[in-house]
């Protein structure tokens, strides 16, 4: 499962020919969750600054996520996205 951003302790990253809907995950301390792209929708428990956080960065990186996610659904290398600042 590649890594394709990391800030503030938060990992996030992607799965190769992973499920619909486009997604990817997010990983802090022991919290993990789903974020799906397209409406931010949420899978499982995240601390609400972090869970903040990952959705202020999905809003900056959508377009890049869903690239990422058409890449990985074809086994393609994936593209580091930039951290949130």
């Amino acid at each position: 499962m590649p890594q394709i951003s990391f800030f503030y302790g938060i990992y996030i990253w992607m799965n190769f020919s992973d499920h619909q809907p486009p997604h990817f995950h997010a990983w802090y301390g022991d919290y993990k969750i789903i974020v799906n792209i397209k409406d931010g929708i949420v899978k499982g428990e995240m601390p609400g600054r972090a869970l903040r956080m990952i959705l202020e960065w999905l809003e900056e990186h959508r377009a890049e996520l869903m690239k990422n996610w058409e890449k990985a659904q074809k086994g393609e290398p994936l593209d580091k996205i930039e951290p949130l600042k």
